[in-house]
């Protein structure tokens, strides 16, 4: 993985990346599907749309039924999640990250942002529990941008920070990572302590796994150093 671009922009999805969001996710879609009456899906089957906006996540759920109600358990959702923050604040952070994203931001000369299919008040939500806030120069959200694996949120990202996409890196746990950030043209590092499979990530592209928070500082510190000779 090397370019001719001065590698200066990081960006980092959040559920699965950063915090361990899987039981909170889980237990609001599956009290959404139940508050209208509709069995939910498995846990595996939620899982594998993390990283999808709230919309398209249930469109891949309708299974392509026209009178699936979209929009009604978007907002059941929400309200589901809602209710359960009262008792889990905020998403753990995986063990290691909050130091990895402290060691980036302290490279010389590096930026970071955050791409993710949360709102911008989850985000927000999840940055002032972990004392993060002001960490990340750009924030880019479904609110903001197409779902995943859409491109938009790293185009966005690059266009507000002036990065080029051959000096521009996304860090995901999911195959819609790996393909935004080839479909934008950056640069992709996939993680598999989240919710897709080595053999998935590798598919949709990455140019490097990593398998432990450690070894993502050490790939991306290495990548930092050498692309700033």
């Amino acid at each position: 993985m090397t370019t001719d671009v001065p590698l200066n922009l990081i960006l980092f999805d959040c559920d699965g990346t950063l915090v361990d969001s899987q039981d909170i996710l889980v237990a609001a879609m599956s009290g959404a599907f139940r508050d209208h009456g509709i069995a939910p899906p498995s846990r595996s089957d939620i899982l594998k749309l993390v990283g999808l906006s709230l919309p398209e996540t249930f469109v891949v759920l309708s299974g392509g039924d026209r009178n699936f109600p979209v929009e009604a358990l978007v907002e059941g959702y929400k309200t589901a999640f809602h209710r359960l923050r009262a008792n889990q604040p905020t998403e753990p952070m995986y063990s290691g990250m909050r130091n990895v994203v402290a060691d980036l931001r302290a490279h010389p000369e590096t930026l970071l942002g955050i791409v993710t299919g949360k709102s911008q008040r989850g985000v927000r939500l999840m940055l002032e529990a972990h004392d993060m806030m002001g960490w990340f120069s750009t924030i880019q959200t479904a609110d903001d941008a197409p779902s995943k694996p859409h491109p938009g949120m790293v185009h966005q990202a690059m266009t507000t920070l002036g990065a080029q996409p051959g000096g521009t890196v996304v860090i995901g746990d999911t195959t819609y990572d790996m393909e935004m950030a080839k479909a934008a043209g950056a640069w992709a590092i996939g993680v598999t302590w989240g919710y897709h499979p080595h053999t998935d990530l590798s598919r949709a592209g990455a140019d490097i796994i990593v398998g432990a928070p450690e070894d993502l500082r050490e790939v991306a510190l290495d990548l930092l150093s050498r692309n700033a000779r």
